[in-house]
């Protein structure tokens, strides 16, 4: 059942789940690499639950410049904050690969109100939750992009992707370009940069796997953090 592996029904009960179906506030579809699914410059009333799949949020500046801000996994929520405020888009949402998108209509979910319904407290509650998150991921991309070196920036972030994965090695949910995007630096000068980690053993890389070195006196986090503000 998908509202038992969904952020937005934490807490829920199935018939709860039900009575919010039977609203017709949910629509699925399938997304192509590389489409488009929310634009920026539009509007939205609806979120996303990224059901297979991933999605980038993306944007571009009026050069062509593409930053990639952050990546949607599968089980994770988009689309909120401009569906809530019913605000102006200033980014884009693209499949990262072949993706299917469940939307959550909160003209009907949120904005109606339902005083009898036991979930749309639930529901709301659960909106603000992914929000705060939301915000503390875009934090993390601060740290990582504000070392003024490429290398600086890649052990930071690949650091904190070992701390989540509570291992040195971990997959990143980016190719190179998208890496490089991600870090808002050039995507050549990464690879070159990456080499020579991988030369120095300071990592090694295959893919989007990679697997950190620390130094035996010290940990590797604490090596990796330290030695990229320097």
């Amino acid at each position: 059942m998908i509202y038992l592996k969904n952020p937005l029904c934490l807490g829920m009960e199935e018939s709860e789940y039900k009575e919010m179906l039977a609203l017709g506030g949910m629509r699925q579809k399938h997304f192509e690499k590389n489409e488009v699914i929310l634009s920026a410059g539009c509007t939205t009333h609806e979120i996303g639950l990224v059901l297979s799949g991933s999605v980038n949020i993306e944007n571009l500046d009026l050069w062509g410049s593409k930053s990639i801000l952050s990546n949607i996994g599968a089980g994770q929520v988009f689309g909120e904050t401009y569906a809530f405020s019913r605000e102006t888009l200033m980014v884009d949402a693209v499949a990262a690969q072949q993706t299917d998108i469940l939307f959550w209509n909160l003209d009907i979910l949120v904005h109606t109100p339902h005083p009898a319904s036991t979930w749309q407290p639930k529901f709301i509650r659960n909106l603000l939750q992914i929000s705060l998150r939301k915000n503390l991921a875009l934090s993390q991309r601060i740290f990582c992009t504000t070392p003024k070196t490429i290398r600086g920036r890649l052990l930071v972030y690949l650091s904190n992707q070992a701390a989540k994965a509570g291992s040195n090695y971990f997959e990143i949910p980016f190719d190179r370009q998208g890496l490089a995007d991600y870090l808002n630096v050039d995507r050549s000068a990464l690879s070159k940069e990456l080499g020579k980690m991988r030369d120095e053993g300071i990592l090694t890389t295959r893919k989007n796997a990679f697997t950190l070195y620390g130094l035996s006196h010290e940990p590797l986090l604490y090596v990796s953090f330290s030695k990229a503000f320097h």
